[in-house]
């Protein structure tokens, strides 16, 4: 085939691609519509099977067998039905048995209001004006023929037989479909294993991911509906109660409709609400029944709204609210109001697959509540779009957020703003966007200086560290961001332009570092440049010490041997690498620098806390550490897994395994002391290249690398210690693999006070948990 031939099919490739995925959703969504017969009662049934399902294992635990387990849950399930169906209709009985006495009460009421609107009033002059009008063009219009007069045909008498059938008609489809979702439901919930087996293996090879999504999905559902009940449940009762105490006949009706109404969404508290307040109005002569009845109703969605529903729901589904919208008019266009009432779960499902199908990444942007943008995104859009001043104020409620204050958000956002626009300069970048880019950063940057200045102390001494750009304007960017950082930290420093490179530059006697910060899409690419640029500078001012700071990455970089072969005395990677070697050679003081564990408000009661408990001295907390400790090393695959409880001077080392890393230390030099002082999981992936904790002497000796750890927390709340990870060469550790930590902290502090309950201090280990070490759903 000719090359321009087949330039032109690989430019044809996206939009073929376009149109077949538009064809295959077109072909799904008909399917969608014209199987609604079958689909909607299995789409129910599996839905309630999520509902039912954990009573269901539950009796399994207890050995009962699975058909008996299946067939009890399902006869409770329809019993309750039964059982709340029959009080509601006894309440709807006797409340149409009373609807004949307000009838003179509807009609005065309706009577007032027919007096009242044909009282004058303010529009009776433009009414009469408008009357006069209309009579004049009606004299001014042709006559029209008289009107051909209608015939009506009169069906023919229905026999007592035939409105008999025509009832049962209109309730056999809904007892059918009900019927058939009840068989599902119990097939179901008899082959749930054999089902979910089938599914993994239509999900593909990769069974971790299919399990992922699948454990997801169930999760997500199961507490979507759990939550959905308890909302409805914590609004129908006291509405019931206040329709009760108001003086509304059957209230217990009206709360029991609102809780189930409130299982459609958007219209179903809308319709739920009407039948009470119509009644008020039929029952009282006056109108303040009325007013009570929708004060009522308003305060209790009020409270719903914005307190029960974020306090149940959480992060419960993921969904945003546009795609919540949209799902519900989508599946109420496809299947009608049982659509709607199913639309939340069925775009819970959508999320998921769209998670952990590659190929469906879309959904997961289009429905997940997650931000489309990350932060350092969002502040480079607005680079690009040349909207500083969004930028910055993006800039600085990030910073407001962040712990570690400006110098966060240089290491994070900042150098990532920068890589972006070195990655995007040749393959994307106009001229203007670069030009944008480099003058917001600009602003950006002195608004950062001029909000956030060093110490006094600090400007008034002459800089010891120079800051350098590379080659490129966002080098020089990237070198303002250091010296600022290193300005805020207690060390002198300035950023120069770029002609300190040459021997006509600046004169930097003064300096005892120079850093020459350099941002290149190809780290290795720059070994040259870099070369030449050090020997430069050490030539020029052998006195100096020069660090290099490559910041775009570390890949096809050099080991150990880096800083010899660029001729450097040190390279640093990151931003924390960079500012950890600079504090370093800034003399004895500087080299040991690292910062003390923080003592935390109110540390005396949970010192208190401690010592009340027991545990520093509990032989039971012991035996469940050593498993707890030794099931965690083999699952993360640490070579040491420990468990510290912290006082107030000293972190007590109370159960090792795995590579011995020193007993008790000084709280003050402790890694754990800083989890119990933030309260939260605390991972650092390499302990030499962060300045927190890079000088700590003990680290140093221990050849620790690698430390995450989560917080023990007894039931007051108080961090009594640490379950924390170890190891002597860095690695990652995720956001996922951050709360399984926690998760299994957790468990080990429940077990611990389950033990102790009856006793206080009892010395025997109970077995292990079952759910420690257990994936925990996102």
């Amino acid at each position: 085939m000719p090359p321009h031939r087949a330039s032109a099919l690989e430019s044809l490739v996206p939009s073929l691609r376009l149109m077949v995925g538009l064809v295959i959703a077109a072909l799904i969504i008909a399917g969608l519509y014209f199987g609604r017969t079958i689909l909607v009662p299995l789409a129910l049934a599996f839905l309630l099977s999520f509902v039912l399902a954990p009573p269901v294992e539950r009796l399994k635990r207890l050995r009962v067998p699975d058909v008996a387990a299946v067939l009890a849950v399902v006869l409770a399930t329809l019993l309750v039905l039964g059982a709340g169906a029959t009080l509601v209709a006894n309440e709807a009985r006797a409340l149409s048995a009373e609807l004949p006495s307000y009838q003179s009460t509807i009609r005065g009421k309706l009577r007032n209001l027919r007096k009242q609107m044909r009282a004058p009033g303010m529009f009776d002059g433009a009414k009469r004006t408008l009357d006069i009008v209309q009579r004049e063009v009606d004299a001014a219009t042709p006559a029209t023929p008289a009107a051909v007069q209608k015939v009506q045909v009169l069906p023919p008498p229905v026999s007592p037989a035939q409105q008999a059938m025509a009832a049962l008609g209109s309730v056999s489809g809904p007892l059918a479909d009900a019927a058939l979702v009840l068989v599902f439901v119990i097939f179901i919930l008899l082959d749930r294993v054999d089902l979910r087996d089938r599914l993994l293996r239509l999900w593909g090879r990769d069974l971790h991911r299919a399990t992922d999504a699948m454990d997801e999905a169930g999760g997500r559902i199961t507490r979507y509906l759990t939550m959905q009940l308890l909302v409805n449940v914590t609004y129908g009762i006291p509405l019931a109660a206040g329709l009760w105490f108001i003086g509304v006949p059957g209230a217990l009706l009206w709360g029991a409709l609102a809780a189930v109404m409130r299982f459609v969404p958007y219209v179903g508290p809308l319709i739920s609400s009407a039948f009470p307040v119509a009644l008020a109005f039929a029952v009282d002569p006056g109108w303040s029944l009325v007013l009570w009845t929708i004060g009522l109703i308003a305060v209790l969605e009020l409270i719903s709204n914005n307190v029960v529903e974020p306090w149940l729901y959480g992060a419960s589904t993921g969904l945003s609210a546009m795609s919540l919208i949209v799902s519900a008019t989508f599946w109420t266009a496809l299947w009608g109001p049982v659509g709607l009432v199913m639309s939340t779960p069925l775009t819970v499902c959508l999320l998921v697959v769209g998670r952990y199908l590659p190929q469906l990444a879309f959904l997961d942007v289009l429905l997940g509540s997650q931000p489309a943008l990350d932060e350092p995104t969002r502040v480079y859009q607005r680079l690009l779009a040349g909207d500083a001043d969004e930028a910055i104020e993006l800039s600085a409620q990030q910073i407001d957020a962040a712990q570690g204050g400006v110098r966060e958000f240089y290491a994070g956002t900042g150098l990532s703003v920068l890589r972006m626009a070195v990655g995007d300069h040749a393959r994307a970048a106009t001229p203007h966007h670069r030009l944008r880019v480099v003058e917001g950063m600009d602003e950006l940057l002195d608004e950062l200086a001029e909000q956030y200045p060093p110490p006094p102390a600090i400007a008034a001494v002459r800089p010891g560290v120079a800051c350098i750009g590379g080659k490129w304007e966002v080098d020089q960017l990237a070198a303002r961001m250091l010296a600022h950082a290193l300005q805020l930290q207690g060390c002198p420093a300035q950023a120069h332009s770029r002609g300190a490179q040459h021997e006509a530059g600046p004169a930097l006697d003064g300096a005892q570092v120079v850093c020459l910060a350099w941002l290149a899409p190809d780290p290795a690419a720059v070994s040259a440049s870099a070369r030449h640029l050090c020997r430069r500078v050490k030539r020029r001012w052998p006195h100096v010490q020069v660090v290099l700071a490559l910041l775009n990455g570390t890949e096809g970089l050099p080991g150990e041997e880096a800083p010899g072969q660029f001729g450097a005395d040190a390279v640093a990677t990151s931003f924390e690498e960079a500012l950890l070697c600079i504090t370093r050679m800034q003399g004895a003081s500087a080299s040991n620098h690292y910062e003390d564990a923080p003592v935390p408000e109110g540390d005396a009661a949970r010192v208190a806390a401690l010592h009340a408990s027991g545990a520093l001295h509990s032989d039971a907390l012991a035996a469940l550490c050593q498993g707890t400790v030794r099931r965690a090393a083999d699952i993360f695959d640490v070579p040491t897994a420990m468990v510290s409880l912290v006082d107030a001077a000293t972190q007590h080392v109370h159960c090792v395994h795995g590579v011995h890393v020193g007993g008790d230390m000084p709280r003050a030099l402790s890694l754990c002391g800083h989890v119990v002082a933030g309260g939260g999981p605390l991972v650092v992936p390499d302990l030499a290249r962060d300045a927190r904790f890079a000088g700590n002497p003990l680290l140093r000796e221990r050849a620790l690398r690698f430390y995450a750890g989560a917080p023990l927390r007894d039931g007051a709340g108080h961090v009594l210690g640490t379950l924390c990870l170890m190891d002597a060469a860095p690695r990652s550790f995720d956001e996922r693999e951050a709360r399984l930590l926690q998760a299994m902290a957790d468990d080990l502090m429940a077990s611990w006070r389950g033990e102790r309950a009856p006793g206080q201090g009892g010395t025997d280990a109970p077995p292990p948990s079952a759910i420690v070490g257990q994936p925990v759903p996102q």
